[in-house]
C-alpha cells in the first residue's frame, strides 16, 4: 500500500522527454517550414517574401561568384521589369475584380505594330495610336462583358484572336522595322548603371498606380467588385464602370508594353511581341492576386513583376539553361498555389455562407 500522501500512479511522462537534440532540431526546423507556408498564404506578404527567397536562393547558388549582385544583372533585370510590367499590371488589376483578360498578349504585338507602322513619321503619334487602339480593345471587351452579362475569358479570348489577326493584316504578316535607331538606343541607354528610359516609364506607371490605389476610392471599389460583386452594388459601387475601366487600362497597358519594346527593338512582328500572357499572368500571382480575386494590389504586383524578372536574369547570368528557368518558377509557383489553397478554400466557403444568408 502507498502512504496517504504518496501518488499511487507512475509519475507522468513528458511528451517531449527522451527526443534527442537532432530531433528537437528536426521538430523546429519543420515548425519553421509551416510558419513560412503560413507566411506565403497571406497575400499581402507573399510577394515580398517570395521576392527575399528567389534573391537569396540566386545568391547562394552563385556562391559569391559575384554574378548576382551586380549592376548588370540590376540592368537586365528592370529591362524585363519594363517589358512585362505593364501589362502585368493591367491583368492584375482584372484578377482583382474577379475577371481575366486573356486578349493582352493581342493587343500588346497590335500596339507594337501599330506604333511601328505610325511611329515612323512620328513616334508621339504612333504612341497615341498604339494607346487608342489599347482603349478601344478595353472598351469594347469591357461593355460586351457588362451589357451581355457575358464571362470574361470567352470575350477576351475573342478579343485575343482579333487583335492577333488585325496585327497580321496591318503588317501582312511581316517584320516592320522602326527608322528611328537614335530613339532606339536611346530607349535602352543605361541611365546610372542601373536603368533606362523604358524602365523609368514602367516605374512611374506603378508609382502613379499605386498612389491612386491608396489614396482614392478606385483600390477599395476594385477590392469590394472583386470580393462580392453583389455586396458591392449595395454598397453603391459602379460595378459595371469598375469592369469597364479595368479591362480599358489593361488593353491600354498592354499596347503602351508592346509599342516600348517595339521602339526599342526597332521592329517589330505580330509573332515576335505574343510571349507576354504566361508571363504576366506568373507575375500576378507571384504578386499576391488571388484567382478568386478580391486580392491584390499594384505595389504587390510590383514585387511579382521584380521576382519573375530577377529570376530570369538571374539564371542568364549564372549560365543556366533556358529549361531550369521554367523549371524553378513552376517549382515556385506550385508552393505559392499550395499555400494560398487554405485561402481560397475560406474565402469560397463565406462567399457560399454570405450566398445563402441572402
Amino acid at each position: 500500500m502507498t502512504g496517504e500522501g504518496k501518488n499511487p500512479f507512475p509519475k507522468t511522462i513528458r511528451l517531449d522527454q527522451g527526443i534527442e537534440s537532432h530531433d528537437r532540431s528536426t521538430l523546429k526546423r519543420l515548425r519553421f517550414g509551416f510558419d513560412g507556408l503560413r507566411c506565403l498564404s497571406v497575400p499581402g506578404l507573399r510577394p515580398f517574401l517570395v521576392f527575399v527567397v528567389v534573391l537569396a536562393g540566386l545568391a547562394f547558388v552563385d556562391a559569391g561568384g559575384g554574378r548576382i549582385l551586380t549592376g548588370v544583372t540590376v540592368f537586365s533585370t528592370l529591362q524585363s521589369f519594363s517589358t512585362f510590367g505593364p501589362a502585368a499590371l493591367g491583368l492584375g488589376l482584372t484578377m482583382v475584380i474577379g475577371e481575366f483578360d486573356l486578349s493582352i498578349s493581342g493587343v500588346f504585338g497590335l500596339g507594337g505594330c501599330v506604333a511601328v507602322l505610325y511611329g515612323n513619321d512620328s513616334a508621339w503619334l504612333g504612341i497615341a495610336c498604339a494607346l487608342g487602339i489599347g482603349i478601344l480593345f478595353g472598351v469594347a471587351q469591357g461593355l460586351i462583358i457588362t451589357r451581355f452579362a457575358i464571362g470574361s475569358v470567352p470575350v477576351t479570348l475573342g478579343g485575343l484572336l482579333t487583335a492577333n489577326g488585325l496585327a497580321y493584316v496591318l503588317t501582312m504578316n511581316r517584320t516592320v522595322s522602326f527608322d528611328h535607331i537614335d530613339l532606339a538606343l536611346a530607349l535602352n541607354e543605361p541611365i546610372a548603371g542601373v536603368l533606362s528610359i523604358r524602365s523609368l516609364v514602367a516605374l512611374a506607371i506603378f508609382a502613379i498606380a499605386i498612389f491612386i490605389f491608396v489614396t482614392t476610392r478606385i483600390g477599395r471599389d476594385l477590392i469590394a467588385t472583386g470580393s462580392n460583386r453583389r455586396a458591392a452594388l449595395i454598397s453603391g459601387v459602379g460595378v459595371g464602370r469598375i469592369i469597364v475601366l479595368s479591362f480599358a487600362f489593361s488593353s491600354t497597358m498592354s499596347a503602351l508594353g508592346g509599342a516600348l519594346l517595339s521602339y526599342g527593338l526597332a521592329s517589330a512582328s505580330p509573332a515576335g511581341l505574343a510571349d507576354v500572357l504566361v508571363p504576366a499572368i506568373t507575375a500576378a500571382i507571384l504578386g499576391g492576386v488571388s484567382l478568386s480575386g478580391g486580392v491584390g494590389s499594384p505595389l504587390g504586383l510590383a514585387a511579382g513583376v521584380i521576382t519573375l524578372s530577377l529570376l530570369r536574369s538571374g539564371l542568364n547570368a549564372l549560365g543556366a539553361p533556358p529549361f531550369i528557368n521554367d523549371v524553378a518558377l513552376g517549382l515556385i509557383l506550385l508552393v505559392v498555389a499550395i499555400a494560398d489553397a487554405p485561402y481560397l478554400l475560406r474565402r469560397l466557403g463565406a462567399a457560399r455562407g454570405w450566398w445563402r444568408r441572402a
